[in-house]
């Protein structure tokens, strides 16, 4: 049968998605979703940080640009977790170039330019475990004792 496994995947509101104050629109698409959010803050991504991010693409001549402006702005970093979270998240975003991402996606609806895409998904789970410690302390992140599916809140 079918893996049932909660995978958890990094996702992030570029500078320009939170310039264009898109962030309430992402957090409400993985929302309705049905995915959990286990993990959010904002903030101004050290140049370090993003050098480890995009490793893989130190060798590409759009590399100096893409690190000044992922560091050009506040950014909204997110762990997100749910049932093959990975793979529907990147779905959900759409394709990287905005001219080829269908309509209804993030990327399809929001992005105006390849280099201003809005968001980031972690693009395979591997990747996620890499990024989500990259970008996060274990203790920033929450664990929903019922996965996050029927959670209230009681007071003492």
């Amino acid at each position: 049968g079918p893996s049932w496994t909660r995978e958890r995947t990094l996702v992030a509101v570029k500078p320009d998605g939170v310039q264009r104050r898109l962030v309430g629109d992402v957090i409400q698409r993985f929302e309705r979703r049905g995915f959990t959010l286990v993990g959010m803050k904002m903030l101004q991504a050290p140049e370090s940080v993003l050098a480890e991010h995009y490793q893989d693409l130190r060798r590409k001549p759009f590399y100096p640009a893409l690190i000044r402006y992922m560091s050009s702005g506040p950014m909204v970093a997110m762990v997100w977790e749910g049932y093959n979270v990975v793979r529907a998240s990147r779905a959900m975003i759409g394709h990287t170039d905005s001219a080829e991402a269908a309509p209804g996606t993030i990327r399809g609806d929001f992005s105006v330019h390849i280099s201003r895409n809005v968001i980031h998904a972690s693009d395979s789970v591997e990747g996620a475990q890499r990024e989500i410690q990259l970008w996060f302390q274990s203790s920033e992140l929450v664990s929903w004792a019922d996965g996050g599916q029927h959670s209230s809140i009681h007071s003492a």
